[in-house]
């Protein structure tokens, strides 16, 4: 809390030191007759000689006000000018000498570095040189001298404060990216929360719909009321969770296909499944599955597992026919359902998120893939995927 302002005092004291050294400094070269000095100074001149002190202590406040030290030195300047020639008060001992202090040259600095009018800044500069140099005195040395002395502030005042900027830019840049990087690392995050929903979707709801069916069927099997009286409550409490599910997960993005998601191995488990719970479901494979790469066969997976999820809950008594054809290029998936001869369950039907043909779409455009899903001529349903066999990488086009 307290570094900024001991930071201001800390600059307050340095100027002032600075205005103090300068004073000195320009007094001893004015005594030894270096600027305006007299051979044989008068009350004037001594007069002056404070006067100038007291102008070199103005650079005290050549970080808050550098226009006014310019303006005070530059005055002081005009007025020894004025005093030498025409007025004739004051005799240099050296006429060739320049008339300002060597203060001039610090005070020169400010205006570009610490003024933010640079148009004032440089109209100051330009009244401030033409005092120094005294044009309407032509002298070689004395109007390169004070050229000089009014050029190196502002040139090194204009490099300072490019360094400051560029500075300033590459901070500015760093933090931005630090910002960018967060973002992307949040972005991520909500990525990876993202699939892992649809992930618990995906697999919860389709065991979780397996259990229903199964009790539902023993409810109508058992020979006592207890037993069918516990399948219900099993039945409803799976309903319940699954509805419970839908709310929890809400809206599921499409996820990554890098997981350990089950390949076209598992086929014949999710029919098997399908077939345990009641619904006659035939298996029909064509061509090698070795063709299909393992992410093709994931996203395979998905699709079969999600059509066999929707004919459970929504077309009870159908039968299912699941044809895959294996090519060299691609993999086509058919999953079709006949009519259904029985009324879905409105819990079980409305235990979804509602989405996921629309995210099984995703996920199969996300590998250049296309998807078609819905009624058929006969009054079932089906669901076709066309994937490529593979998906193209980097190192694959090399």
């Amino acid at each position: 809390m307290t570094k900024g302002p001991w930071r201001r005092e800390h600059r307050v004291a340095l100027d002032v030191a600075i205005a103090v050294a300068f004073g000195l400094l320009d007094t001893g070269l004015t005594l030894v007759h270096a600027t305006w000095w007299p051979e044989h100074p008068g009350p004037l001149a001594w007069v002056m000689l404070g006067v100038q002190a007291l102008a070199c202590g103005s650079l005290a406040i050549r970080r808050v006000a550098p226009l006014t030290v310019i303006g005070v030195l530059g005055a002081f300047t005009l007025a020894v000018t004025l005093l030498i020639s025409p007025v004739g008060a004051l005799t240099p001992a050296h006429d060739g000498n320049s008339w300002a202090p060597l203060s001039t040259v610090l005070a020169a600095y400010g205006p570009l570095f610490y003024q933010r009018n640079r148009k004032a800044a440089l109209v100051a500069l330009a009244a401030f040189t033409v005092v120094i140099m005294r044009p309407w005195e032509p002298s070689v040395t004395t109007m390169t001298i004070g050229l000089l002395r009014t050029a190196v502030g502002p040139l090194l005042a204009l490099y300072f404060d490019a360094r400051r900027r560029m500075v300033c830019a590459l901070v500015e840049r760093a933090e931005r990216a630090e910002r960018e990087q967060h973002l992307l690392a949040e972005r991520a995050r909500a990525e990876e929360r993202a699939r892992l929903a649809g992930e618990m979707h995906d697999v919860v709801t389709h065991r979780v719909s397996l259990m229903v069916l199964q009790a539902g069927a023993l409810r109508v099997t058992a020979k006592d009321e207890a037993t069918r009286q516990a399948a219900e409550d099993l039945r409803a409490t799976g309903c319940q969770a699954l509805e419970e599910l839908r709310d929890v997960v809400g809206i599921l993005r499409a996820a990554s296909d890098g997981d350990h998601t089950p390949s076209v191995g598992g086929f014949d488990d999710l029919v098997a499944e399908s077939i345990a719970v009641g619904i006659p479901t035939e298996l029909i494979q064509e061509g090698d599955p070795a063709l299909a790469s393992p992410v093709m066969g994931r996203v395979a997976y998905r699709v079969l597992r999600e059509a066999l999820t929707n004919v459970r809950k929504h077309a009870p008594g159908a039968r299912v026919t699941v044809r895959v054809e294996y090519a060299e290029t691609r993999l086509r998936l058919t999953v079709h359902n006949t009519p259904p001869t029985g009324r879905p369950s409105s819990a079980l039907a409305g235990s979804g998120s509602g989405l996921g043909i629309t995210h099984l779409r995703q996920r199969v455009e996300l590998v250049q893939g296309r998807l078609r899903a819905g009624p058929s001529p006969d009054g079932g349903f089906s669901v076709e995927a066309t994937l490529p066999a593979y998906v193209p990488t980097a190192e694959s086009t090399v």
